[in-house]
């Protein structure tokens, strides 16, 4: 059965849904050539809606370059061209046929997008993950994300195992030999207070010995009084 065959048993919807799940996945499970007539279809489809295909041959070579027809068959071309395996721009494809009009509100800027992923000799293996997995199961790339989120710490560093109580008494430990640490250094080193009052007594003392006594100032004054004795 050919491709154009095996599409005719599919609904547009059911066709949106293959070209869905490569444009998500970037991967591809059908047989090339049910997919490539899946592709050339839709194509043709998305090509129709615009509104240059419904223009007079001389308007759609002014528009275009080239008449619709001649467009259409030129792009469905290049597509089938691939006989081994779709273009590595298969992803981009889909994503562009899926979304062209909100992509290219112009069908020549759309031809131009669609020519140069076409234009290509790279081609796409088939993959061999279970298709299921992949499209069916959307959350499993989320459910790892949250899982490797919640086994780090929001700084980013990865958070230690053990119970939160044991982590606390920790925190608590270390805090209370911070603080005896501090007092030991206080202890072990002489006040300000005390070094000053210190200084303040050695200086009064040398200022005290430097000065007279009152008493022998009284001395001296007595003897300055008594009269002199002639010789």
């Amino acid at each position: 059965m050919s491709g154009a065959e095996q599409i005719a048993d599919m609904s547009a919807e059911e066709v949106k849904g293959t070209l869905e799940a490569v444009a998500s996945t970037g991967k591809f499970w059908q047989d090339w050539e049910k997919l490539k007539g899946t592709l050339s279809y839709w194509l043709k489809k998305v090509l129709s809606e615009y509104s240059e295909a419904k223009m007079t041959d001389e308007q759609q070579k002014e528009a275009l370059g080239e008449t619709y027809s001649e467009l259409v068959s030129r792009l469905d071309e290049a597509l089938l061209s691939f006989d081994e395996g779709p273009p590595f721009t298969l992803q981009r494809l889909c994503e562009i046929l899926l979304a062209a009009r909100s992509i290219y509100p112009k069908l020549s800027k759309l031809a131009l997008a669609l020519e140069k992923n076409l234009l290509v000799t790279s081609m796409l293996a088939i993959s061999t993950d279970p298709q299921s997995q992949t499209v069916d199961d959307p959350n499993t790339s989320t459910t790892d994300t949250i899982t490797t989120a919640e086994s780090c710490a929001p700084n980013g560093i990865d958070a230690m195992g053990g119970d939160k109580d044991e982590i606390m008494t920790e925190v608590e430990e270390a805090d209370v030999d911070d603080a005896m640490t501090i007092d030991m250094e206080t202890i072990d080193e002489p006040s300000e207070t005390m070094t000053t009052t210190s200084e303040n007594e050695t200086l009064s003392e040398n200022i005290a010995a430097a000065q007279p006594s009152s008493d022998s100032m009284a001395a001296e004054e007595g003897d300055s009084r008594l009269p002199s004795t002639c010789a």
